[in-house]
């Protein structure tokens, strides 16, 4: 057996990959000696992998670029993707006075939060700056005509989203499953959108790792990934998905009611605040899709880091190919693909549009992107 491998995870249903791995056996079965932990925070996981204290982690997309870039983190210092774990699942969740924005009522959205400006300035929380749900908070509030300098944006790690909300610290947020979920058995917020609806099949978490853990034990990372693309696939059997629910909704991973877990893990959304439920087929949180959803698209990163500059993280565009071919371990992943036999899709930099706006994002021309799309 190979030396000890920490792999963090954050309170949220799509750790399951990882989780689900570990207690199906599937490490121990590629010889590997893994631990896997509960952490804190986003911030907390980002130091933790810079340090070498965690080898690898279930970590937002986003973070590899934004601590390299400077928005989240010391500019320059890397950390690397070896894979992607899931898409989709995660939403926007807005307080009952709201209501009137509905399910993904964008345009109604700026009249319910300038009522708001009478009494308070209105307050959204998202996870970690230049992460996902930053990036799918701050697209979505530009969709709505919204300016980001005429709400607050606070961060609060993902467990701590519902509590914050039910003593009044913010009017919306954008996290992963289950906590929009929680918001609504609560009866703490409604949902408003769910990410899905925003970027069909949109990029969410990533198996992101120390760079030397990647450079020195690179066998090792290669089996770490198979067994969690094992997991992967078993958690796209949807029978499968109510005894992970019961799984990881326990008090030592997501510490969440199973049954909301397992309800939005198998497409079923009850909304809260009085709006009807929403069923999604097939658009549901994903971890496998064929390896479509593993494979880490270069033009992925790329839109995050044009949207840096479209919401003023950034002054201008960094060398995006370069910084997204070094972060990202594609002849890595396709190593491990070609074993495992599964197809690598062909998209790494072709452009695609997000559903939310219509709008197009060519990943070789983001300038002309930028252009066209001011924040």
């Amino acid at each position: 057996m190979s030396g000890p491998i920490k792999i963090g995870f954050i309170a949220l249903t799509d750790c399951a990959s990882v989780v689900m791995a570990e207690k199906l056996g599937l490490f121990k079965k590629y010889g590997l000696d893994v631990t896997i932990t509960k952490e804190a925070s986003w911030a907390n996981i980002r130091d933790k992998l810079i340090t070498g204290e965690l080898q690898a982690a279930h970590c937002l997309f986003g973070i590899p670029f934004s601590v390299f870039t400077g928005v989240g983190g010391k500019a320059g210092t890397e950390l690397k993707i070896a894979m992607m774990l899931n898409s989709n699942g995660q939403g926007i969740t807005l307080d009952k006075r709201l209501i009137g924005a509905g399910y993904g009522k964008v345009g109604a959205v700026k009249g319910a939060v300038d009522g708001l400006r009478r009494t308070e300035t209105p307050t959204f929380a998202m996870t970690f700056p230049g992460g996902t749900h930053d990036m799918w908070l701050r697209y979505w509030l530009a969709a709505t005509g919204i300016k980001q300098n005429s709400v607050k944006i606070i961060t609060i790690p993902p467990p701590q989203m519902v509590a914050n909300m039910k003593v009044g610290n913010m009017d919306g947020y954008c996290v992963g499953e289950p906590w929009n979920g929680v918001a609504v058995k609560q009866n703490v917020g409604f949902t408003h959108l769910a990410s899905q609806d925003l970027w069909h099949d949109h990029p969410e978490k990533a198996l992101v790792c120390n760079p030397q853990f990647a450079g020195t034990r690179r066998a090792d990372l290669k089996l770490l990934m198979k067994a969690i693309l094992e997991a992967s696939k078993w958690l796209d059997n949807l029978p499968n998905r109510r005894s992970a629910a019961a799984t990881i909704g326990s008090a030592a991973y997501v510490n969440a009611p199973a049954d909301v877990i397992d309800k939005r893990l198998e497409g079923v959304y009850e909304l809260g605040g009085g709006l009807p439920n929403k069923t999604f087929k097939g658009d549901y949180m994903l971890f496998h899709k064929g390896g479509s959803v593993n494979f880490p698209r270069r033009a992925h990163a790329a839109w995050f880091m044009t949207q840096y500059v479209r919401f003023g993280y950034l002054k201008a565009l960094p060398d995006i190919k370069t910084i997204a071919s070094n972060l990202i371990l594609t002849d890595l992943y396709k190593e491990v693909a070609k074993e495992m036999k599964l197809s690598v899709p062909g998209d790494d930099m072709s452009a695609f549009t997000v559903k939310l706006d219509n709008a197009k994002f060519d990943p070789n021309n983001p300038a002309a992107y930028l252009k066209a799309h001011p924040a």
